[in-house]
């Protein structure tokens, strides 16, 4: 389990506050607005009324403490480059910033922010599934009970076809196509395809199998 911070609750830091919850994540929030920190508090571990862009608040909070901090106050961009370059003052330990333009994405790589998104291009959800877990290449959501997803096989994987584990029956999950290294891909991959080392698999299939499916070492 990692542990996160989420600085502003907008649209975009509420979505992704809610899924790493589901995750099974450690989620602290963190916003100015008492109605937005009522509206999550029973979805995360702990929610807390407070302005980000003060930097006693932040250490009051122990911002440097969490695996990663993410900046998603609205439509301020001084307030995310301050408590951006706060954070990283502070010594945090990875910060994502929510840009609401190029240039702004820019500013914010600029003073050290790990990664910069941009809401329209990346849905929280989307991030949620990645930073929670390392071995997610990519995430898509199908419905709010199926998602594809793209992740890199399990250990236990590597070296056996999809006939011997038996993918489909064992883990009721598809797996649509083989990305192998160098960016060939195999489409509706045959039983007899071997997993290899360096391999992506793209699957299909309910939230609760594909993530049991993640989660195998």
């Amino acid at each position: 389990m990692k542990s996160f911070l989420v600085i502003g609750l907008g649209r975009f830091g509420m979505a992704v506050a809610r899924e790493l919850s589901l995750l099974g994540q450690e989620v602290l929030v963190l916003d100015s607005s008492e109605e937005n920190v009522q509206r999550i508090a029973d979805s995360v571990t702990q929610a807390i009324v407070g302005d980000g862009e003060d930097e006693a608040v932040l250490r009051s909070v122990g911002a440097r403490n969490f695996d990663c901090c993410i900046v998603s106050v609205g439509t301020d961009l001084e307030a995310s480059v301050l408590i951006t370059v706060m954070l990283k003052d502070m010594g945090a330990k990875y910060i994502v910033a929510k840009a609401q333009s190029p240039v702004h994405a820019r500013v914010l790589e600029r003073i050290g922010a790990d990664r910069v998104v941009l809401p329209e291009s990346e849905m929280g959800q989307r991030l949620a599934q990645r930073l929670a877990r390392t071995n997610v290449v990519d995430y898509i959501g199908v419905s709010d009970d199926f998602s594809i997803v793209e992740i890199h096989p399990p250990h236990s994987w590597i070296g056996h076809s999809l006939g011997q584990l038996n993918v489909r029956a064992k883990y009721l999950i598809n797996v649509l196509a083989i990305r192998h290294e160098g960016g060939k891909a195999d489409v509706t991959p045959a039983v007899d395809q071997v997993i290899a080392e360096g391999d992506v698999l793209i699957v299909i299939g309910t939230n609760e199998n594909v993530n049991q499916v993640v989660e195998l070492e």
